[in-house]
């Protein structure tokens, strides 16, 4: 028997309970995963909650690192030992998970156990959303919301290797002093900030915003773009926006608006392993570093997710089994 997480019904925190499982076993094309650490992420609130759609009863997570303990039929790149991570598992939070091999990543040795399980969602996250969803081109000056958080720590630091000017919010001193740490060369307060995103712009406004706050953050996105600028809303941390006219984004000048997902760009072998291994091995060189602002154990899941919707939390957050 194995240790998870389990969710009866779509509620809050509360609803998450340690129960005992079944240990799983690999089919044709699987690995086994003795699991080391979880990632807590906010998509993980969203399925408890009911706000995504899952069935119940539920054990969350998506997001792991572990080592192979057995192999499935078929499987040639990994063996028992093989040290791995994922951001597209299921039922995460346990001792043991089932993993397709072809959303395996390798580890590299120069890096930890919880340092595996904090990138992979995040990192992979802030590659896509600098190479992919807007491209960030060396003089580019940027918006980046929480920038304390999981996601924004990294995005400063591959925003600055990159060459960018970057502006970002959040929410306490504290926070301010880990962004500024990361690289940021402007950090604001939410309250007012797309004026003084202005006043640091000369009025002219940013070339893209990263936003994965939602509802709070949205229009005062909006309306820090330059003309033609584009805003990559990737999350929802204060809820979901409200709808859209889509007018607004000719009137305030041409705007471009994503809502994008990492799931579209992880679409095939090749390029998840392009995103996995930059990451990885910036990690290992140590160019890349990597907070893990909360450690708990497995059976504290509902601390870990209250802290993480209170924003108690900085950097990533763990569940170790």
């Amino acid at each position: 028997m194995m240790d998870a997480i389990v969710a009866g019904q779509p509620g809050g925190p509360e609803v998450l309970e340690l129960a005992d499982a079944g240990r799983p076993a690999p089919g044709p094309g699987q690995l086994l995963i003795k699991v080391a650490a979880a990632g807590v992420n906010f998509i993980d609130t969203y399925k408890r909650s009911g706000t995504y759609k899952v069935e119940f009863p539920f054990t969350p997570g998506s997001e792991a690192s572990g080592t192979v303990e057995e192999v499935g039929e078929g499987v040639e790149d990994f063996a028992a030992g093989s040290r791995v991570a994922t951001a597209e598992g299921s039922e995460c939070y346990a001792g043991y998970i089932v993993l397709d091999a072809a959303k395996a990543l390798p580890v590299p040795d120069g890096v930890d156990d919880l340092t595996a399980a904090a990138l992979p969602l995040q990192g992979m996250t802030a590659h896509y959303l600098i190479n992919s969803s807007f491209r960030v081109e060396p003089g580019h000056t940027v918006l980046t919301h929480a920038g304390a958080g999981g996601v924004g720590l990294l995005l400063i630091q591959l925003l600055k290797e990159r060459g960018a000017r970057v502006i970002t919010t959040v929410s306490s001193d504290e926070k301010e002093a880990l962004a500024t740490e990361a690289g940021a060369d402007h950090v604001l307060r939410y309250a007012g900030f797309p004026h003084h995103v202005r006043d640091l712009t000369g009025g002219k406004g940013v070339d893209v915003v990263y936003d994965g706050v939602g509802r709070n953050t949205f229009d005062g996105s909006l309306s820090c773009l330059r003309t033609r600028g584009a805003l990559v809303l990737f999350g929802a941390a204060s809820g979901p926006v409200p709808p859209f006219d889509p007018q607004r984004l000719n009137a305030a000048g041409s705007l471009t608006l994503t809502r994008p997902s990492l799931a579209h760009f992880l679409g095939n072998p090749q390029e998840r392993r392009w995103r996995s291994t930059e990451v990885f091995d910036a990690a290992a060189k140590g160019s890349l570093k990597v907070r893990i602002g909360g450690s708990y154990p497995l059976a504290e899941a509902r601390q870990a997710h209250e802290d993480l919707e209170g924003r108690r939390t900085t950097g990533k957050v763990l569940l170790v089994p």
